[in-house]
């Protein structure tokens, strides 16, 4: 299968579930809320290392929020309920908590897992908090030295899908790196889904284990060009670079429909191939199959 001139490996990215909270985030205008954003969402790539893997979801006109502010809709995504919970709530207290003018709010509230927020984080108010109950959803109003922070009092988890991923083969890193932003932009386009690494790229790339005692995870050498030659190659001949998109989501449809779009899109001048990572189907149960989803998707996905 060609795209182009690219060449469509014909292999699979394997998934895995995950737990997602959507949390909305509204701010007095965009530079403070991309602000708070930036905040949040930082060191939120991979759990192998991090808390969890949080990212932009879209970003929302003043006619759709809760408060008709500009808004934006973060997904973040970890192994379990319980763990999500924390870092949701840790990442709310230390980065929106302190963002000028923000409020948050949940975008799951039909979600039967409920997670503790505004109804943890308002000891800060040092009982000077408030509480109000609006549609059926109780907010906290805590104090602070620019009026007072909204908050949801908690937020719901449901579950997701992570690690659909692609792997951008290309000629030049330029080539790569112009590949890499097209795809992460066709992505954006679509709700339910994150890409949470750097601009929503990898380069380091990972299998599991390592020869190393105590690494849940190393380099995934099979597709870094400096190791041709001397290891079991998965590139294409002529690729001097490569990089991978991973992305997340809130169902399996959803994730599905961000790979086309990105693969589509990245597909182009200097790609040799498009590929995706997997193990053989024992990591995670969904498999993503690149020709498949490519043939089953509308044209104009």
């Amino acid at each position: 299968m060609k795209i182009e001139n690219t060449f469509i490996v014909d292999t699979f990215a394997e998934g895995f579930g995950l737990r997602v909270a959507r949390v909305v985030v509204t701010a007095h205008d965009q530079f403070w809320l991309e602000a708070a954003s930036r905040s949040v969402t930082g060191y939120g790539t991979s759990v192998i290392g991090c808390d969890a893997e949080v990212g932009v979801e879209r970003w929302i006109p003043e006619s759709e929020t809760m408060d008709g502010r500009v808004g934006v809709s973060l997904l973040a995504c970890g192994f379990s309920a319980e763990l999500l919970g924390k870092a949701v709530a840790n990442r709310v207290a230390q980065c929106l908590l302190t963002a000028p003018t923000v409020s948050i709010f949940d975008g799951l509230p039909d979600a039967e897992v409920r997670s503790p927020l505004g109804s943890h984080i308002r000891f800060f108010g040092d009982g000077f908090e408030k509480t109000k109950v609006i549609d059926s959803r109780r907010y906290w109003r805590i104090p602070v030295m620019d009026g007072e922070c909204v908050m949801e009092e908690t937020f719901g988890i449901i579950k997701g899908v992570g690690g659909g991923n692609f792997i951008l083969q290309a000629d030049s890193i330029e080539h790569a790196l112009d590949a890499a932003r097209r795809a992460v932009d066709a992505i954006s386009k679509s709700s339910g889904t994150i890409t949470p690494f750097p601009g929503g790229v990898v380069r380091s790339g990972s299998k599991v284990g390592s020869k190393y005692d105590g690494l849940k995870a190393s380099t995934n050498h099979a597709f870094c060009p400096g190791l041709v030659g001397r290891v079991q190659s998965e590139l294409a001949d002529g690729v001097a670079a490569a990089l991978e998109i991973v992305v997340d989501g809130i169902d399996e449809e959803s994730v599905v429909r961000s790979l086309v779009a990105g693969i589509r899109s990245a597909a182009g001048p200097g790609v040799i191939a498009i590929s995706a990572g997997n193990y053989g189907g024992k990591l995670g149960k969904y498999h993503f199959h690149l020709h498949q989803i490519l043939k089953a998707a509308p044209a104009s996905a």
